[in-house]
């Protein structure tokens, strides 16, 4: 288990209570009683007052619940899909078909890792234009085979590098962006963690816009905003709080429909009602948009994207 410098005062607790629960202590069941309970109000103490710059850092807490982990608690039966049919397969992005409530459903989602292999592996989320190629003809068989798409972004931003901008990285975006436009079937995206950039967005054009609590959706990443406002990226906390990138502010501005609120101490910390909660979201969220014929599915997704950042003056 990893912690935030902020969340240090609950390692000790922690341990002692997994250690209860593993029998490397004789099991006691009032001590155990005690400390969940001096456990629930640390928690309390710790996560109603948190900083804004604090929240920014749970949306990147290494043991918060990834897509994969989602995956496993949301859907039956995943069966991903690999290749662009261009040039190869990209891991940063992880896409399929799977079962939602006995329904079949396109799946896409970002996935970072967590061992250093696996963080190599996936690019750190950071998708290369095969990656958003791969996601579009996902999104073509989902269109074609009437199957509703879910989507599910936690990404700093698409790969700038070379190698990616080369091979068309902007124009993989824009592809991406314009197919999600025009699909005739429900789209609901749900932002689980990091939504940085066009990076996120090529994921993001939908009818529904979730979030979590502790999540965050910007433009750009606080480091990289201090960085050409001061350059001094250590100014990541003001920087942050400028972008308005928590999920209150996406909410208010419109970017996001529904902040779905974690659990106390966040989603890393209960991961599993954190995905019973994500379920009946989204299951209420397809619900609504099943009535909705294939016009006005485009027409709504159409009218949702125009009316974000329109300034009206007295």
């Amino acid at each position: 288990m990893n912690y935030l410098e902020f969340e240090k005062a609950l390692a000790e607790i922690d341990a002692k209570i997994e250690a209860l629960h593993e029998g490397e202590q004789d099991t006691d069941p009032q001590q155990l009683k005690r400390l969940q309970s001096r456990c629930r109000k640390l928690e309390k103490d710790t996560y109603e007052n948190l900083s804004f710059w604090q929240k920014v850092q749970l949306s990147r807490h290494p043991n918060r619940p990834y897509f994969l982990d989602y995956v496993e608690h949301l859907f039956d039966d995943f069966v991903e899909l690999h290749g662009d049919r261009r040039f190869g397969d990209d891991a940063a992005i992880v896409a399929g078909f799977a079962r939602f409530e006995g329904r079949h459903v396109a799946v896409i989602g970002q996935q970072k890792g967590r061992t250093t292999r696996q963080k190599m592996k996936r690019n750190f989320a950071m998708a290369h234009p095969e990656g958003y190629r791969k996601a579009c003809r996902i999104m073509n068989l989902a269109h074609r085979f009437k199957r509703p798409l879910f989507t599910f972004i936690d990404t700093p931003g698409a790969y700038p590098g070379l190698g990616a901008e080369e091979r068309g990285q902007s124009e993989a975006i824009g592809e991406a962006i314009l197919t999600m436009s025009q699909l005739r079937v429900p789209v609901i995206t749900t932002v689980i963690g990091e939504g940085g950039s066009g990076g996120a967005l090529a994921l993001g054009v939908a009818n529904r816009v979730l979030m979590l609590g502790y999540a965050t959706y910007s433009v750009i990443t606080p480091e990289g905003c201090a960085s050409i406002l001061w350059r001094d990226a250590s100014k990541a906390p003001e920087a942050s709080e400028q972008l308005k990138l928590l999920a209150d502010d996406a909410a208010r501005l419109g970017v996001t429909d529904t902040v779905i609120p974690e659990p106390l101490g966040g989603a890393h910390r209960h991961p599993q009602a954190m995905a019973k909660t994500l379920k009946g979201m989204l299951a209420e969220n397809l619900a609504a948009l099943d009535v909705m014929s294939e016009e006005l599915l485009i027409s709504d997704r159409y009218a949702k994207f125009r009316e974000i950042g329109v300034y009206a003056s007295n």
